[in-house]
């Protein structure tokens, strides 16, 4: 019940932004509609799973839209929202991270061809960093057309993996304790994909929540920093090593204020929505990060809370319910809610 209703949640999380993309075209609509379905996608295999047992095509399935679309795709989303900020240096850093993080999983695996394929993978997530970092340092915003680029690359790579992996009997792999699905029997070109989508994406929707709510809030500089490319070459390298910690110091000292302007009703409403999404980012990481570490109680819980602040997150966001068409019915949010309250429009 619980992968159910977290099914339910994320498709219609999904359903309402490609409804909102199709008002707006605002491409960061479409890449996390993308991600919200293989969220959907990926809980609706578990739901089946815990209801007729695990087969083989469900568990290809599962691992290509939750173990490597899902994440990357939403991270993907917040990358082009961000992408005339300075956002993109730290996305680098994600990439260089995730590059790094694939290598560590590679000398884990008891397989010999895991070392190559995991330094050409991180080979090609230093390159993007790089070329991301070099176009966030010039100002162009171009530098979101690699990431989405990457990601692109990566999950059409991970098709006629998924298809063609060969996956030993009897085809899927779960906890004993559990019945959460795993990914020991998965080879290691397609296992060492997923660190790359799965940090750099997880990173940057985590992150990049974070950074728009500290944007829009009003904030004490209690640490001051600069990513102005102009200064000198030195001072960037130390302002842009010290940012994060600035970022992290002055958006802690900013709360204060920050709840002041939401008591008073001047708070812009970008900031509690974004912190939702962080959260709703959060929590499923956590519990994610459990599951590896052989914990995984909290495995469905996690995604299902995951799944509802990230919905409830993006209702937050939304200036103007009539922009809320909720699927199938066909009408606005707030023209529903009109009709079962049996009120007739002013």
């Amino acid at each position: 019940m619980i992968a159910l209703f977290t099914a339910l949640t994320a498709a219609l999380f999904a359903a309402l932004l490609v409804n909102q993309y199709s008002v707006r075209r605002a491409p960061y609509q479409l890449a996390w509609a993308v991600g919200a379905a293989a969220f959907a996608a990926a809980a609706g295999a578990e739901a089946l799973a815990a209801s007729f047992g695990w087969s083989e095509p469900l568990y290809r399935v599962w691992y290509l839209t939750g173990a490597v679309w899902t994440a990357g795709w939403l991270g993907t989303g917040t990358v082009v929202l961000l992408s005339k900020t300075r956002f993109g240096y730290w996305y680098a850093a994600c990439l260089a991270l995730a590059g790094l993080f694939t290598i560590l999983v590679a000398r884990r695996l008891e397989d010999a061809t895991a070392g190559p394929i995991a330094l050409l993978y991180a080979l090609l997530a230093w390159g993007a960093a790089a070329s991301v970092a070099w176009l966030a340092y010039l100002g162009s915003p171009r530098w979101s057309r690699i990431a989405v680029g990457l990601v692109v690359l990566l999950s059409v790579v991970a098709l006629p993996l998924v298809a063609t992996a060969a996956l030993p009997a009897p085809g899927w792999a779960t906890d004993p304790q559990t019945g959460a699905p795993v990914a020991q029997l998965v080879p290691p070109t397609l296992r060492l994909l997923t660190p790359l989508l799965n940090i750099s994406g997880a990173f940057a929707l985590l992150t990049g929540a974070l950074f728009s709510a500290y944007v829009f809030m009003p904030k004490v500089r209690a640490l001051p920093y600069s990513s102005d490319p102009r200064q000198r070459g030195d001072e960037l390298l130390f302002n842009l090593a010290i940012a994060p910690f600035a970022i992290a110091v002055n958006f802690v000292t900013s709360l204060p204020l920050a709840f002041a302007a939401w008591r008073s009703g001047t708070l812009n409403r970008r900031v509690p929505a974004t912190l939702l999404i962080a959260l709703g980012a959060f929590v499923p990481s956590l519990t994610d990060t459990l599951t590896r570490a052989g914990s995984t109680e909290a495995y469905q819980l996690g995604k299902a809370v995951g799944a509802l602040v990230l919905l409830i997150g993006f209702l937050t966001s939304v200036d103007d319910p009539d922009e809320i068409t909720l699927p199938l019915l066909g009408a606005p949010l707030r023209a529903v809610l009109r009709r079962a309250r049996g009120e007739r429009k002013p």
